[in-house]
């Protein structure tokens, strides 16, 4: 264990831990009300580490999906974690053996895969296990405050909070729509066939999984069609 390179992980999650904590709180408090008991939305926070993944299989499990469902349905959500493993494993070093790969890739997150590219030196296992150690940190005591105000505050509290994960997904999306034209435009395409799923009966009587299923991998594709990226943009 290099105590030196432990301590920079430690240094450089902090603002990821206490970045992670206002939003682990809404996912807390939306799974306590929604009807998971407590110790379950803390143990789903430390074993998944992923927010959008998590909100999405909270509402699948308790609109009583089926496991294919949830299975597909995160996997496509937090697909992405392969690419970013994979990135990391480039960057790391020798000593960095099979099983140190796998613990590492236990905690990738954007955040922490964003933080873990900016270093110059090569990743190393100590710095890996601080920087996720201090994020995981921040992700399950987040969810632990929100769990618990959802069970100990007045309801007319919890439900003002409840607007924190509306706030989060506004706060990821509006800045590169304005930023991107086909952000925009995919965002636009994603609401527009959320709300003609919803309406249109041959399609309303999809299950929220399999709506979500196919309208992420259906937009996903024709944005991608749509906006190719040039081999010199990449």
């Amino acid at each position: 264990m290099k105590k030196e390179d432990f301590k920079e992980g430690i240094r450089d999650g902090l603002p990821i831990c206490f970045g992670y904590i206002s939003v682990s709180m809404a996912f807390g408090l939306t799974a306590v009300k929604s009807g998971l008991p407590l110790w379950a939305a803390v143990l789903v926070s430390f074993t998944n580490l992923t927010s959008a993944g998590q909100f999405a299989g909270i509402n699948l499990l308790l609109a009583q999906s089926t496991y294919i469902e949830l299975m597909i349905t995160t996997f496509i959500i937090n697909i992405r974690y392969f690419l970013m493993s994979i990135s990391v494993s480039q960057r790391a070093e020798e000593s960095f053996g099979m099983k140190e790969r796998l613990i590492a890739s236990f905690g990738i997150t954007d955040e922490v895969f964003a933080v873990s590219m900016q270093r110059r030196e090569e990743l190393s296992f100590s710095y890996m296990l601080g920087l996720m150690l201090t994020a995981v940190a921040g992700w399950t005591g987040g969810t632990l405050m929100g769990a618990v105000a959802a069970a100990l505050l007045p309801e007319v509290l919890t439900d003002a909070m409840g607007i924190m994960l509306y706030g989060m997904f506004i706060a990821i999306i509006v800045p590169p729509a304005k930023e991107h034209r086909n952000v925009l435009i995919a965002v636009v395409l994603a609401i527009a066939a959320s709300y003609a799923f919803h309406c249109i009966p041959l399609f309303s009587a999809l299950s929220g999984g399999w709506s979500v299923i196919i309208i992420t991998v259906g937009v996903s594709m024709l944005a991608a069609w749509m906006f190719p990226i040039k081999e010199e943009q990449i």
